[in-house]
């Protein structure tokens, strides 16, 4: 059992203005658009969607090792004096 909390949200007048007009338009109340969209970014498929790598990003894993002592900010340093030196 779930229960109703009230939230404050401050937002640009036009935003409101909008998301008004599409409740509106499809018999929902604004705060359940907002309930939803809350549901749908937090769900763990959304978030596995979104979080999942390109089919090329997931081809090229593991392709690269890198020590366990490898520090970039070194590395990207020593390329930056090569570079502008």
């Amino acid at each position: 059992m779930s229960i109703d909390s009230k939230l404050t949200l401050k937002l640009n007048t036009n935003s409101i203005l909008k998301a008004k007009k599409y409740v509106s338009e499809r018999g929902i109340s604004l705060s359940k658009l907002v309930e939803d969209f809350f549901e749908n970014i937090t769900s763990d498929s959304y978030i596995a969607e979104n979080t999942s790598y390109s089919p090329l990003v997931k081809e090229l894993a593991g392709i690269i090792s890198i020590p366990d002592d490898y520090d970039y900010k070194v590395d990207y340093e020593n390329y930056l004096k090569e570079k502008y030196e």
